[in-house]
């Protein structure tokens, strides 16, 4: 049958377009003797709207957490580490330099890493001593830009101070100034059989850089002092890597192994915390999923407000179909309808989601206020603010997944309406 047109006359123009899209529109706009379909299709719009607001705001919370927390962990861990076998690597000088000379590397610095016990005033915690030279650990590391008492450069070999993190000077009670024991857990053999190290240390310094793991167990004393406590002679554990950009580090590490003389041990800092960022990866994902469901219940009301407006306009459809209306036009004209709303409730969810992503922060201080509460407490959770990191690839992802789910929504009711009958629809009227 050949495809048919409506004339539309206005008083500048004559514009020719699909009739089709024409009784669409027309029907969309035009006042239901059933409100209830009006109600109906409110709603869907709604749902999609808040869906996808939900949907875009609970994904940049979540983006930017995994953003915040990357870069606490990064302050203090390094891009790429280098290590010896045994944790001990001897010739570290040529190491470091051929790895400065990689394009993509930033700065390097050699590290000395051990376990170690501290005591103070019959208090005593475990930690991890890492050994530096504060100079070039600046470097590779925020400890320095971190220090809430004292400065990162008081460390001087010879000297035996030592740089705590917060919550570890908390535990052990001391304050800059106080002096504190070190035990290493490699003994000495003596008559009286094996004696551990000790070494008094004065704490010269404290660093908060927000992650409970480093600042509640991490230490840091020079390079010289460690080498000397653990017996290492000229030796360190490695050498820390700095990249110009974090996220090509297992390109980086894969193109160091191949070029490095020495028989190291590379890793970057994906695979040593590649579980805790896999399970926030994961968590994303279910939230995803969980969200979309929303969407997905907009999606049905559509099914229904469409399924009532098809029954609604019986004797229309079959009055389009005696005048030579096909079966896939009628189908057209009830998806327009259905699409219409989907586009209404993706672009009003679009609006709602971004702007309530970029301002999410001020929103929650605004209830906190209003309702005198405090949703982050940073005691607990170490992060008091709501980061946001918008990213236009799950805004791109949500409005496609939301406009295909409306679009299928469209499908049964307007193929139903396309199975119409025009003899029986009109034998009644």
């Amino acid at each position: 049958m050949a495809h048919c047109t409506l004339f539309v006359i206005s008083s500048e123009s004559i514009t020719l377009q699909p009739y089709e899209l024409f009784v669409g529109l027309r029907y969309t706009r035009a006042k239901r003797r059933n409100h209830f379909i009006s109600f109906i299709s409110l709603i869907s719009m709604a749902g999609i709207f808040l869906g996808m607001t939900a949907l875009i705001t609970v994904l940049s919370v979540m983006n930017g957490f995994q953003q915040e927390v990357r870069g606490r962990i990064l302050s203090v861990a390094s891009h790429i580490q280098i290590s010896g076998e045994e944790n001990v690597l001897r010739d570290w000088a040529p190491v470091k330099a051929q790895s400065e000379k990689h394009p993509d590397v930033q700065a390097a610095a050699p590290f000395v890493q051990a376990q170690g016990l501290l005591s103070y005033s019959g208090t005593v915690h475990g930690a991890i001593i890492r050994g530096v030279l504060p100079e070039q650990e600046d470097k590779v590391a925020d400890i320095g830009r971190q220090m809430k008492v004292g400065a990162f450069s008081d460390l001087k070999p010879g000297e035996f101070g030592i740089v705590l993190g917060i919550d570890l000077a908390r535990a052990l009670r001391v304050t800059q100034g106080d002096k504190v024991v070190l035990i290493a857990p490699q003994g000495q053999v003596t008559p009286a059989g094996i004696v551990p190290r000790l070494k008094q240390f004065t704490v010269v310094g404290v660093f908060e850089v927000g992650h409970y793991e480093f600042d509640s167990g991490l230490a840091v004393i020079h390079m010289a002092d460690a080498q000397k406590l653990y017996q290492l002679g000229d030796a360190v554990s490695g050498v820390r890597l700095k990249l110009n950009d974090l996220m090509a580090a297992p390109h980086v590490a894969q193109e160091l192994a191949r070029t490095l003389t020495s028989s190291v041990y590379i890793s970057d800092w994906t695979r040593q915390n590649a579980t805790y960022f896999r399970a926030i990866e994961i968590e994303k994902r279910m939230m995803f999923i969980i969200l979309t469901l929303i969407i997905a219940v907009a999606a049905f009301n559509i099914v229904s407000a469409l399924v009532m407006v098809v029954t609604d306009k019986q004797s229309d459809i079959a009055i389009l179909r005696t005048l030579g209306a096909s079966p896939a036009s009628i189908m057209k004209i009830f998806m327009v309808q259905g699409t219409i709303i989907g586009v209404v409730g993706t672009i009003l969810g679009l609006i709602g989601g971004v702007t309530l992503a970029l301002n999410i922060d001020a929103v929650v201080k605004f209830f906190e206020h209003l309702l005198s509460i405090q949703i982050l407490s940073r005691e607990v959770y170490y992060i008091s603010d709501f980061p946001s990191d918008l990213q236009f690839d799950d805004v791109l992802v949500i409005a496609v997944t939301a406009f295909t789910l409306t679009l299928l929504a469209t499908i049964y009711p307007s193929f139903r309406a396309s199975r119409t009958k025009p003899a029986e629809a009109l034998r009644y009227e």
